[in-house]
């Protein structure tokens, strides 16, 4: 499976009060890094192989190359005005965040990190980048997923952070990785349907307490639009007919007609299984400062390789096999 993982969406703001400016669109973003790792070696976590003595020989050469590329991309994608929120998933730990802000291409742009260690075996985390000239995080949290099935499982938490724009308005964004398909799609359908219930109990009380509460689920989330743990745990739709006030829309449901583009490739077809969802208050409300623009996926053309074996191209890997 050839990853790429990487989806954009425009916010499109109407910033009141603001002097022969009527409308300005900014972006949210979020990335699949593959295995950001730091070099050096964590005795607690599964991190052998990217280190310079690893299987991948992962030496700090080729670490800041990765960061400076990972920092290339995300300033790409902001088509002149880096991306307000940046979700992330395979980060290693808070060393590599630092150095991502300030040793590529993102250290003008003034980005700080929210991130917290989860149990993963590997020591893969989510976070959340933010550019602090932009937008405030009031509070953020990790929240833990415990399989009732499987209490001894070592699961990536999901992180969840209330932002504040300029306008005042917050927006509460929850960032996913949930579990891979490795061994099996049957045998890990429940785990992801586990992960889906979490988000959707957090979402169900937001909205209790607030019917217009904004809110963005974004992340890998290993399952496609169309399958179970979106349209019956976290009860997904795509936005059309008018449904209840806690309905949630997926934006990346257009993509899941074609098999031509997405943010990952199995054999010849492409696929979404990094998405953004959206609270109807923050798709529907068009008296607020700001409403979601539409999402797309940053494919250019530095980050694809031709696909010798199926055609067309695939997405330009840190490794290929040993390579």
């Amino acid at each position: 499976m050839k990853r790429m993982g990487i989806i954009v969406f425009g916010v499109i703001w109407g910033m009141v009060g603001w002097p022969q400016t009527d409308t300005s669109l900014h972006r949210i973003m979020f990335y699949n890094v593959e295995n950001l790792f730091h070099p050096s070696d964590d005795s607690l976590k599964a991190d052998d192989d990217f280190t310079p003595t690893g299987s991948y020989h992962w030496t700090y050469k080729k670490y800041y190359l990765k960061i400076s590329m990972v920092g290339k991309v995300i300033v790409a994608a902001g088509m002149g005005d880096p991306p307000w929120l940046v979700g992330l998933a395979e980060i290693e730990n808070e060393q590599v965040l630092k150095d991502l802000c300030n040793k590529s291409p993102l250290r003008k742009s003034r980005y700080r990190y929210v991130h917290y260690d989860s149990p993963d075996r590997r020591g893969v985390d989510v976070a959340l980048l933010y550019r602090d000239s932009c937008v405030r995080v009031l509070r953020s949290r990790k929240i833990p997923v415990v399989f009732p099935f499987d209490t001894f499982a070592r699961n990536r938490d999901i992180l969840y952070a209330v932002v504040q724009f300029p306008s005042g308005d917050s927006l509460h964004v929850f960032v996913n990785h949930w579990t891979s398909r490795y061994g099996g799609y049957a045998a890990t359908v429940p785990k992801r349907n586990e992960y889906a219930d979490v988000v959707r109990r957090c979402v169900d009380s937001l909205i209790r307490g607030d019917p217009r509460a904004k809110i963005l689920i974004t992340g890998d989330f290993n399952d496609y639009a169309t399958d179970e743990s979106m349209k019956d745990h976290l009860r997904v739709r795509e936005f059309g007919e008018r449904l209840p006030r806690d309905t949630l829309y997926n934006l990346m449901l257009p993509f899941a007609r074609q098999s031509l583009r997405g943010s990952h490739k199995h054999e010849d077809l492409w696929g979404c299984l990094d998405q953004f969802i959206v609270s109807d208050a923050w798709l529907t409300d068009t008296t607020g400062v700001h409403q979601v623009g539409s999402a797309e996926i940053f494919d250019a053309d530095f980050l694809l390789v031709d696909d010798e074996k199926y055609g067309g191209k695939k997405s330009f890997r840190t490794f290929l096999g040993p390579r």
